[in-house]
C-alpha cells in the first residue's frame, strides 16, 4: 500500500483529489493538508511514501516543504501539482528534489500513474508519458 499526503489549499479541489486516489486499491491518503506549513510536521508523522503538493500554498509554499521535506523526510517522494506550471517553478521542483511536477489541467489517470511511478523511483520532471494500458 503507497501511503500518500495531500497538501492542496483548495477544499474542492483537495476533496477530490483524495477521493479519487482513495477509489484506488494500492493508494491510502493518510493526511489531507490546507496550508504548507503543515506539510513537514504531519510527514514526520504519518510517514507518507509520497506527498503530492500544490506550489500555493499559505504560510509555506508547496517547493519550501518540498526541498524540507527531502532534508528531514528523505525516502518521501514528492509529486508537485500545480496550476503554476512555469519554467521557473518547474526549476525550483527540480532544486527541491521533486520526483515529479505535473500540471493541475492534467488527467487523473496521470497523476496516479506518476505517483506508482516515483515509489518506483522514477522522475517525472516534463510532460508526461501516457499511463500505460
Amino acid at each position: 500500500m503507497t501511503r500518500v499526503l495531500i497538501a492542496e489549499d483548495a477544499d474542492v479541489v483537495r476533496d477530490t483529489l483524495v477521493a479519487l486516489l482513495e477509489l484506488e486499491d494500492d493508494l491510502e491518503v493518510v493526511a489531507e493538508l490546507a496550508s504548507g506549513d503543515r506539510i513537514v510536521p504531519a510527514a514526520l508523522q504519518h510517514c507518507p511514501d509520497v506527498a503530492v503538493l500544490d506550489i500555493d500554498l499559505p504560510h509555506v509554499d508547496g517547493l519550501t516543504a518540498a526541498a524540507e521535506l527531502r532534508r528531514r523526510l528523505p525516502a518521501c517522494r514528492t509529486v508537485i501539482l500545480t496550476g503554476l506550471a512555469g519554467p521557473a517553478n518547474l526549476h525550483r521542483a527540480v532544486a527541491a528534489g521533486a520526483s515529479a511536477f505535473l500540471a493541475k489541467g492534467g488527467p487523473a489517470d496521470v497523476l496516479i500513474d506518476a505517483i506508482r511511478r516515483v515509489v518506483r523511483g522514477e522522475r517525472l520532471i516534463g510532460p508526461p508519458d501516457p499511463p500505460p494500458g
